[in-house]
């Protein structure tokens, strides 16, 4: 499966585009807010003659859902976010305007997804893993066969997520970074929600916030 990355608003948050060799895609946290950003991933999609079959959230923090509904309406797609993640995603419409973001508009999800989920995107498979500690409905998902995880805010470049937010919790986020995330493979390539990508392998060796002895 091939991985577009963009960089979008204020948070510099990652938003990608998953597509199979069929051309059949998936947005992975549409973060597109300002106009500029909405036409950049359009363009995109029509230029590579994409058919976006699903919207999917890892959580529901502003900047991961910003361009949830215009996805949804310019693509025709479902959205589907993390089981536990309504009441963050219903939050953001009160705190948005804190933040410079005073036309956001919330979207509705035609699909809740748990642990144990699968998502067919033409002939590849993601896998739905359950990680909260940064969020309470966290969760990844997991190309087993293109050995790609995306993230979210759970594992950065050597880094974590930050469990000072409602619903955050820093212990449990520990927990499953080692238990569900190290235990997928030293190859498997990371793609966060914000920074660069990097491997289960150089975080088990040498994220100062979690790495462990190998």
């Amino acid at each position: 499966m091939r991985i577009e990355s963009f960089t979008f608003n204020a948070f510099e948050e990652n938003t990608y585009l998953l597509i199979d060799q069929g051309k059949e895609a998936a947005i992975i946290d549409p973060g597109c807010y300002e106009r500029e950003e909405q036409l950049t991933l359009r363009e995109f999609v029509e230029k590579e003659g994409l058919s976006v079959k699903y919207i999917l959230n890892t959580h529901c923090h502003i900047d991961h859902v910003l361009g949830n509904q215009y996805a949804q309406n310019t693509f025709q797609s479902k959205l589907m976010i993390p089981a536990n993640e309504m009441h963050t995603l219903h939050a953001v419409k009160a705190y948005a305007p804190n933040y410079g973001f005073f036309h956001y508009q919330e979207a509705q999800p035609d699909r809740f997804l748990q642990e144990g989920d699968t998502i067919r995107i033409g002939s590849s498979t993601l896998e739905v893993l359950y990680i909260p500690g940064h969020s309470a409905g966290h969760i990844g998902l997991f190309n087993r066969n293109d050995k790609q995880l995306i993230s979210g805010d759970v594992l950065f470049f050597h880094s974590i997520g930050r469990t000072d937010l409602p619903g955050g919790n820093h212990e449990l986020l520990i927990r499953n970074i080692h238990e569900k995330l190290f235990s997928l493979g030293d190859d498997v390539i990371v793609y966060p929600g914000h920074g660069p990508t990097t491997t289960i392998g150089e975080e088990k060796a040498n994220n100062p916030y979690c790495a462990i002895e190998v």
